[in-house]
């Protein structure tokens, strides 16, 4: 969620993934995907730095959670870390490079 402020002052949480779009006529107004608007004092530069710097944090995050060998949810190791740093990657049946 990225904090952002009403024109009254009062702060509000909103999800950048359902933002449709953001445009400054003068004011900056957030669309959301379902029609809803939001008029806010950050600027349409300062909203698009706190959605990338939301995401950016995801992946920090996401980045600190263990790495599981085999689990098919795991993050992609780091390009420093070889293939052999967690084994030979198991074979999944569901695979059509598998010739089954």
């Amino acid at each position: 969620m990225i904090v952002v402020t009403r024109l009254n002052g009062t702060r509000f949480a909103v999800n950048p993934d359902i933002l449709e779009r953001i445009h400054e006529s003068p004011d900056t107004h957030l669309v959301t995907l379902d029609g809803a608007a939001y008029v806010v004092r950050e600027s349409l530069v300062e909203v698009v730095e706190l959605i990338a710097e939301y995401r950016a944090g995801v992946l920090r995050r996401a980045q600190d959670l263990p790495r599981i060998a085999g689990y098919p949810l795991s993050l992609v190791p780091p390009a420093t870390d070889g293939p052999e740093a967690d084994g030979p990657e198991p074979e999944n049946p569901n695979d059509p490079r598998n010739g089954r």
